[in-house]
C-alpha cells in the first residue's frame, strides 16, 4: 500500500521543489495544504508539475467572523491533542506585539483558531496521512498542524538546520536530530580539541547567517521594482488573508518609509553607544536573540523577555565579573531594536552592550562563561573550552559543559558551579558525531536565496504572479539540489518505516 504524504506549502518554495523531485523517486500519494497569497495561488491551482491527489488552500477556510467562538470545541481540542491554544496565539507575531497594522481582539483570535482546528481535523480524517512533510513552523498555524499530527502519531519530517552551517537535518523535532539511525552506520571521529575547533571554524552558524543577511533584500533596484509592482496591484489580500488585515497601500508605503528612517536612527544609536573593543577584565557573555523570530516565539515562548533575563543574570553573578551583552547582527533585517530598549540594558549596573560587529569568536575566547537563552553560542562555547548556561531546552542541553536552568532561583548557585566546570572532549565529540550521523551537507541558505532572487524581487515581495514555465525553469536550474533533498526524505521515510 502506498504511503500517503501530506505537504505543508507556503511562500518558502523549497518544499514544492521537494515534492516535485520526490514524486519521481518514491511511489506515494501526495496531498498539500497551501498557505499562500492570492497571486501565486493561481499558479498552484493550474500547475501540473506536481501530481497532488488533493490540495487545500488554507486561507479559503479562514474567514473574518463576529460570531461567538465555540469554547467547548476549542477546549476539546486542547484536551484531545494536548495543545495549549493561547500559548500558540501569543507566539504568533501577527496576533501579538509585532503587528503594526491591525490589532486582533480575543474573539477574532479564537475564531481563527476554531476554523483552523476544524479544517485540520477534517483534512487529517479524510487523508489519514502516513507522513507530514514541512519546514519548522514560523507561524502558529503550521505549528498547530504539527502538534495535531504529533498527537495522532503521524510521522513528521521537518527540514531544518542543526547548529552547524551548510548542514541539514530531517527530523520530527524542530532543529534537532531524531537519532534513529544505527550506531554502526557511520564511522566515529575522535577529534582532538584543536580538530574540533577547526571543525567549528569551517561550519560556524553565525557566519553563515551574516552572509545570508548581506545578500537578502540588498538591492535598491529590486526594492523599487517590488514597490512599483505592489502599488499597481489590486492588493486584495487584505480582504481574504487575516495576515494582511489593515495593510492598505498607503499604510504599507508609509510604514516602509518610516522603517527605513527608524532603521538608520537605531543603527546610529548603536554605532555611537555600543562598545567595539572588549577590555581585559573577567566577563560573562550573553548573546541577544532575534526579536520576532519563530524559534523563540513558537519554541521558547516563556523566555522572550530578554531584559528580564539579563537582569536575573546580573543579580546572580559573583563580584568581579561584568556581563557583556552583544546585539545579534541579523537584527539588521528587523531594523534593529528601538534605542529605548538598548537604554534599559545600558542602565543596568555592571552590564556592557557590545557592538554587533565584534566577532563572537573574540568574546568566546576571552569570556569566563556563556549564558544564553537557547543560542548556538551556548554550544560554540564548548569548542573554546568554556562552560555555558541556558534557559530553554535545546539539542545540545545534554552536553556536560552545559547547564539548563530549571528554576530562576537556582541561577546564582548554577553560575558558581559552572565556573568550576571543565570541558569533556569525549562528550563534545559524541555530540558532533551525532549531528554528522543524522545530517547531511547542504547549503539551505543558498537555496532560499535562489527563489527569493528568482521570484520575489530579492525577498521584498512574495505576492507575485508565477507561471508554469518560470517554475519549471527554476526547478530545472536547481534540479540536483532538489533531487538530493528528495532522496534524503526518501531515506528518512524508509528509516521510519523500518523502525515501525
Amino acid at each position: 500500500m502506498k504511503d500517503k504524504i501530506l505537504f505543508w506549502l507556503d511562500a518558502n518554495l523549497i518544499h514544492y521543489g521537494i515534492a516535485y523531485a520526490l514524486q519521481k523517486q518514491y511511489d506515494c500519494d501526495l496531498y498539500a495544504i497551501l498557505s499562500i497569497t492570492n497571486k501565486p495561488k493561481k499558479f498552484f491551482q493550474e500547475q501540473d508539475l506536481v501530481k497532488f491527489k488533493k490540495t487545500w488552500y488554507y486561507f479559503d477556510h479562514i474567514k473574518k467572523s463576529t460570531k461567538t467562538p465555540d469554547s467547548d470545541y476549542l477546549s476539546s481540542i486542547e484536551q484531545r491533542y494536548k495543545i495549549n491554544l493561547w500559548l500558540l496565539a501569543y507566539g504568533e507575531r501577527i496576533f501579538y506585539r509585532f503587528n503594526d497594522f491591525y490589532k486582533f481582539n480575543t474573539n477574532e483570535i479564537l475564531n481563527i483558531l476554531e476554523q483552523e482546528c476544524r479544517l485540520f481535523e477534517n483534512i487529517l480524517d479524510e487523508v489519514r496521512p502516513d507522513f507530514l512533510i514541512m519546514r519548522a513552523a514560523d507561524f502558529h498555524h503550521p505549528q498547530l498542524l504539527y502538534e495535531m499530527c504529533k498527537a495522532k502519531d503521524i510521522k513528521i519530517l521537518l527540514l531544518g538546520t542543526p547548529r552547524f552551517a551548510r548542514r541539514v537535518i530531517i527530523s520530527s523535532l524542530s532543529h534537532r536530530v531524531d537519532d534513529i539511525t544505527n550506531e554502526n552506520d557511520n564511522p566515529v571521529h575522535h577529534r582532538t580539541l584543536e580538530e574540533l575547533y577547526d571543525f567549528l571554524k569551517g561550519s560556524t552558524y553565525s557566519s553563515n547567517l551574516n552572509a545570508y543577511t548581506k545578500k537578502y533584500q540588498n538591492s535598491a533596484t529590486k526594492l523599487l521594482k517590488a514597490a512599483f509592482e505592489f502599488l499597481l496591484s489590486k492588493n486584495d489580500n487584505l480582504k481574504t488573508h487575516y495576515t494582511y488585515y489593515g495593510r492598505t497601500k498607503f499604510k504599507v508605503l508609509a510604514h516602509s518609509i518610516t522603517s527605513i528612517i527608524k532603521t538608520r536612527s537605531n543603527l546610529s544609536f548603536i554605532d555611537k553607544n555600543f562598545v567595539r573593543k572588549i577590555s581585559d577584565e573577567p566577563f560573562f557573555y550573553f548573546p541577544l536573540q532575534l526579536d520576532e523570530e519563530s524559534t523563540s516565539l513558537m519554541t521558547y515562548p516563556f523566555y522572550t523577555n530578554q531584559i528580564e533575563i539579563i537582569t536575573h543574570i546580573v543579580k546572580s553573578m559573583p563580584v568581579g565579573y561584568k556581563l557583556y551583552v552583544k546585539e545579534h547582527p541579523v537584527m539588521a533585517l528587523r531594523g534593529w531594536r528601538h534605542p529605548n530598549y538598548y537604554k534599559q540594558i545600558m542602565n543596568l549596573p555592571n552590564v556592557v552592550l557590545i557592538h554587533y560587529s565584534v566577532k563572537s569568536e573574540e568574546l568566546l575566547k576571552n569570556c569566563s562563561l556563556v549564558v544564553a537563552i537557547s543560542s548556538t553560542t551556548g554550544l560554540e562555547a564548548a569548542f573554546y573550552k568554556k562552560p555555558s548556561i541556558i534557559f530553554a531546552d535545546t539539542d545540545y542541553s545534554k552536553l556536560k559543559s552545559v547547564s539548563k536552568i530549571e528554576k530562576i532561583e537556582d541561577l546564582p548557585n548554577v553560575i558558581r558551579s559552572q565556573l568550576k566546570k571543565e570541558i569533556d572532549i569525549a562528550d563534545l565529540n559524541k555530540y558532533v558525531n551525532t549531528i554528522e550521523k543524522n545530517s547531511f551537507e547542504f547549503d539551505i541558505s543558498e537555496l532560499e536565496l535562489s527563489y527569493h532572487q528568482y521570484f520575489y524581487h530579492g525577498g521584498y515581495l512574495v505576492d507575485v504572479d508565477i507561471t508554469t514555465p518560470q517554475m519549471k525553469s527554476y526547478l530545472d536550474t536547481h534540479r540536483t539540489k532538489y533531487d538530493k533533498l528528495a532522496l534524503e526524505h526518501v531515506k528518512k521515510i524508509q528509516q521510519y518505516n523500518k523502525a515501525t
